[in-house]
């Protein structure tokens, strides 16, 4: 029995980007039609590499700067929750280049919450692992806000539970707009510390 399996499950990619500036004050991901995913992420992203430096999302484990593995090399989000926040914000649409997005898929229900070491296999082969939920943050609501003044700050509270996820290169391949991804997910129960 393997330890992933294959779902009928699909999603379709409907936009893709790559951050190459580290400033803060703006995260904008440049949009692009197709991706070269490497082991370490997409080439020319400020994102990629093997290693990351520790940051606040891992201070309980680790003091900030220590050299981690890089478990998100990708920010992929969903249209369908993207449409959501922007609902619930008072906009008519979100521009995923504003999240510092790598990727928007269209299809997958409760996409946030797919299971961590969840697998998105393209028609290649290509594929990219799970890591976790990806928290929303003060520097799209930022750049949100520049763009559209008085929505920015409700980007968070809107945004929790529908950020999308973290993802990292597990085979290496080519990922464009318009192809189809099939969802894998681990064989196994949800945890369930006392019985």
């Amino acid at each position: 029995m393997p330890a992933l399996k294959p779902t009928d499950y699909t999603a379709e990619i409907v936009w893709l980007g790559i951050v190459t500036s580290d400033d803060r004050a703006e995260l904008l991901s440049e949009t692009r039609d197709a991706l070269e995913l490497r082991f370490d992420g997409i080439a020319g992203s400020v994102h990629g590499g093997r290693e990351r430096a520790a940051c606040v999302r891992t201070k309980a484990q680790y003091e900030p700067g220590t050299p981690i593995r890089n478990v998100r090399q990708l920010t992929i989000v969903s249209q369908e929750e993207l449409d959501a926040i922007a609902a619930e914000i008072g906009v008519d649409a979100i521009d995923p280049a504003r999240l510092g997005a790598s990727m928007v898929v269209r299809g997958l229900p409760d996409f946030t919450h797919l299971p961590p070491s969840s697998r998105l296999q393209g028609p290649d082969g290509a594929s990219v692992t799970v890591d976790m939920h990806n928290r929303p943050c003060q520097y799209p609501a930022k750049s949100i806000e520049k763009a559209s003044p008085g929505h920015g700050k409700g980007f968070k509270p809107a945004a929790e539970g529908r950020r999308g996820v973290t993802a990292w290169v597990e085979r290496e391949g080519r990922m464009a707009v318009g192809d189809t991804l099939t969802l894998h997910i681990p064989d196994q129960r949800a945890w369930q510390p006392e019985s």
